[in-house]
């Protein structure tokens, strides 16, 4: 029954497995409304997927990697985010980020970061009212979350996240508090700790480029350094703040990498990573946008598919060349 109306793919497994740690710690955090949320997002991605596949290519099949985007796409969103706008959002990432350029392998963008940025632009005041985190100290028996719907919400204005803080007021939070995640801000987003591990995981199962995560990693912190060093005025954060505030590492780790539209040759992926670092740095420091890396990955797969041709030509012609090389010889010897 479930292979009628599912397509299995070890890989999206692979990827959930990932990301439920990450799930878990969320809903420990903001309350019990970031799984209904989750749960709300995955039925609307699977019925866009569906219909879609049913009426326009006759498929009537849904694919794991919808239940995969919508679980990515939540873990972007601010906890208190209304349902019908992550209705909205999750629907148009699955339709106009996949569908309509042929289903499954076939599309360009990331349908889940297509889905945040078009909620973002048209609903950036939801998108940047944040909850405040749980902990043992503010709930009793040291349930977090777990003990809650939802945690309060906080005051926009008061630029609840450290990412926010550090821009506009200056302010820090500890390292450690980056790391474990005891921090406001989007869902899957504020436990660098988990994103890592999960990162790792599916590393270790190869479903995942560590080249593109690397290169991404290199290419923030040496844009960060540099503009400090040369003395650029701008918003530019110190390479660790940086790195631990806002998306950079969920969207580094999850989004970057996603199979199909990131590129494929081994040189491509480090041009591809390089340009994801320098351009969140670049939008951070000087536009108005106060993350950036889901506008940087968008914009480096544009660049993707030139980028991998490039380098799939050059090596196609080594092969050429090694090959007739290697015939020469042959014909020499003999």
């Amino acid at each position: 029954m479930f292979s009628k109306f599912f397509k299995k793919q070890n890989m999206m497994r692979t990827v959930l497995i990932a990301v439920s740690p990450i799930i878990i710690y969320g809903i420990y955090v903001f309350g019990w409304r970031t799984l209904a949320l989750l749960v709300f997002n995955i039925i609307v991605a699977c019925t866009v997927e569906y219909l879609s596949e049913k009426y326009m290519y006759k498929k009537a099949q849904i694919t794991e990697a919808a239940i995969v985007t919508a679980i990515l796409f939540t873990l972007t969103l601010s906890p208190g985010l209304p349902f019908w706008m992550s209705g909205v959002g999750v629907a148009f990432g699955i339709f106009f980020g996949k569908e309509v350029f042929g289903g499954f392998g076939k599309n360009v963008f990331n349908p889940a970061i297509v889905g945040r940025a078009f909620i973002y632009i048209n609903f950036s005041t939801p998108m940047l009212t944040f909850n405040q985190a749980a902990n043992s100290e503010r709930l009793i028996s040291g349930l977090g979350g777990f003990a809650k719907w939802i945690t309060p919400v906080l005051d926009h204005t008061a630029s609840p996240t450290p990412l926010l803080d550090l821009k506009i007021n200056g302010s820090t939070v500890s390292v450690l508090n980056l790391f474990l995640g005891n921090i406001a801000g989007s869902i899957g987003e504020i436990s660098t700790l988990l994103i890592i591990l999960g990162g790792a995981y599916m590393i270790y199962k190869k479903v995942a480029s560590w080249e593109i995560m690397v290169s991404s990693l290199i290419g923030f912190v040496v844009t960060s350094y540099a503009l400090i060093l040369i003395g650029v005025q701008g918003d530019i954060l110190p390479p660790l703040q940086g790195l631990l505030v806002g998306g950079f590492i969920f969207g580094t780790v999850f989004m970057s990498t996603d199979p199909i539209s990131a590129p494929k040759q081994v040189q491509a992926k480090w041009i591809y990573g390089i340009m994801i670092g320098f351009t969140v740095v670049i939008i951070r420091g000087f536009s108005l946008f106060p993350g950036g890396t889901m506008f940087a990955i968008l914009i480096a797969e544009v660049f993707a598919p030139v980028i991998d041709y490039i380098f799939k030509e050059v090596n196609r012609k080594k092969r050429l060349a090694k090959k007739s090389t290697i015939v020469k010889k042959a014909v020499a010897n003999d």
